[in-house]
């Protein structure tokens, strides 16, 4: 019977460095694949293939209803991997185990970040897994509104409009690869992202998110929510784009100030806005028919190749956390 050995998370804070070490039997060790929205079952197989071939347990909650569901089976777990799952410190509270939990997918904010750290769990998330498929539905969801929402009128084509990228990160760089093959002239604002790599690919950098809506048709948002970017969309800034613009909104509802989203669709009747995140103000901006649309449901990363990307990827780096210390994509 083999003994497992790694590395307490703490050991990985590079400020204050231990060398304290738990030895575990790897036959108890125990994944939990807790998940409200499944992943598809070829998914779940490639999962357990990574999980299994370690020689740990797999453990599966899918469409669970209840919270004490969740609260009861991570009581032992040594490692999660969740979709869209809300993990708060009740959960972590209960999870006495837990070491890693990771996020199958970009977005990590349904996860409590000050209390992981708060209980020596190390978060993770995916990045650039779902980049494509997001990317893909963004540019379906401007063909949609440049074409009035296939309602049999004439519309307009994407090839000679400008597009700017709000945050140049995978799914931003996935968009303008597939924005510059219909011809669009592609501009970025990233305040985090150097200009050399907007321009490695063919895209022209701005230097403020004034600049990107004023001179853009259509804006892309790729920003994450965040203290300083939640209602950071807001009237005064969309104003600014010219006749005709559309918003595409792939990535958080919070980071849209809706009530003034809902006074600047009342005050410009040629302004559109599309969106795979149902706004909380959904019910007021139906009122604005042919120019608003939400897809009932977050529908990014829901394609069969994502969910086995991001699925497969999050088991490999639970694995590669415990053999090798990999902290790689830790947020927290």
């Amino acid at each position: 019977m083999g003994y497992y050995t790694y590395r307490t998370p703490d050991s990985y804070n590079k400020t204050t460095p231990k060398s304290v070490f738990y030895t575990t039997l790897v036959e108890n060790m125990k994944i939990l694949v807790a998940t409200e929205k499944p992943f598809a079952a070829v998914a779940v197989e490639g999962i357990r293939k990574e999980i299994e071939a370690a020689g740990y347990q797999l453990r599966l909650l899918e469409k669970y209803t209840d919270k004490k569901q969740l609260l009861d089976a991570i009581a032992d777990a040594d490692a999660l991997i969740i979709r869209s799952d809300v993990i708060d410190n009740e959960v972590f509270e209960a999870a006495k185990r837990l070491k890693i939990v990771v996020r199958a997918g970009a977005g990590y904010d349904n996860i409590d970040l000050p209390s992981a750290t708060a209980h020596g769990v190390v978060a993770m998330n995916t990045p650039g897994q779902n980049s494509n498929a997001v990317a893909e539905l963004a540019l379906g969801l401007m063909v949609f509104a440049v074409r009035n929402f296939y309602n049999g009128k004439s519309g307009s084509e994407l090839k000679g409009k400008t597009l700017g990228i709000h945050a140049f990160g995978n799914v931003g760089r996935n968009v303008a690869r597939i924005a510059q093959g219909f011809g669009m002239n592609v501009i970025a604002y990233d305040a985090y992202c150097p200009d050399e790599a907007m321009i490695a690919a063919n895209v022209q950098p701005v230097h403020s998110a004034e600049e990107l809506y004023q001179k853009s048709n259509i804006v892309s948002l790729h920003i994450p929510a965040t203290a300083e970017t939640k209602e950071s969309i807001n009237f005064k800034l969309l104003n600014q784009m010219p006749q005709g613009a559309i918003l595409v909104n792939t990535a958080r509802k919070e980071v849209i100030n809706e009530p003034e989203l809902v006074k600047l669709m009342r005050e410009r009747d040629d302004f559109k806005y599309l969106t795979d995140i149902m706004p909380a103000a959904d019910e007021q901006l139906k009122q604005f028919e042919g120019r608003y649309f939400s897809t009932p449901k977050k529908m990014g990363a829901q394609t069969a190749e994502a969910n086995i990307n991001a699925g497969i990827a999050a088991a490999k780096q639970i694995v590669d956390f415990f053999t090798t210390g990999n902290t790689r994509f830790k947020v927290n």
